[in-house]
């Protein structure tokens, strides 16, 4: 499987919103628009990339055997570096493995000495999150939506082998 990381403007931005619109992936996550589109997608995509430009670093397009799979890495959320990942379903099987990737760039190429991750109180599933090091800190508001933030050290950070 060949798994490359591309800036989100060199993705078709009718996959991105195939992808945000896709009913499973909406259930996942709970700060979608209504009907996400053409428009939506250009201001999403502009804000990804000003990330980059401002912070430098921000969410990159997952390309998967040479198919857009997904959008995520890193993006600054409460003066930290936040680990995103939307996946297609077809694709959720590599949650993992992108998951591994990135923390690995946070903590070697990009020198972070801390990542963290929001969820939905809703997804309760988070047994990989705490296998990977991930701590449960405490409660964040984004968009009037209440997240659970765990937070992973990077000495804490052990590369799984498995």
């Amino acid at each position: 499987m060949d798994i490359q990381f591309q800036q989100l403007d060199q993705v078709d931005p009718q996959d991105i919103i195939a992808l945000m619109n896709n009913p499973l992936v909406r259930r996942q996550i709970p700060l979608t628009f209504d009907d996400f589109n053409l428009q939506d997608c250009q201001k999403f995509v502009h804000a990804k990339t000003q990330m980059w430009q401002e912070h430098g670093y921000g969410p990159w397009a997952f390309v998967v055997d040479s198919e857009f799979a997904a959008w995520g890495g890193l993006q600054p959320e409460f003066g930290m570096p936040d680990l995103a990942l939307v996946l297609h379903p077809k694709y959720w099987g590599i949650g993992k493995t992108l998951t591994v990737q990135i923390i690995e760039k946070a903590f070697t190429e990009m020198n972070f000495d801390q990542v963290t991750v929001l969820f939905p109180p809703m997804r309760t599933r988070v047994k990989g999150l705490l296998k990977l090091g991930f701590k449960q800190l405490d409660e964040r508001v984004v968009d009037d939506k209440t997240f659970i933030r765990y937070v992973l050290l990077k000495q804490d950070w052990n590369f799984p082998r498995d």
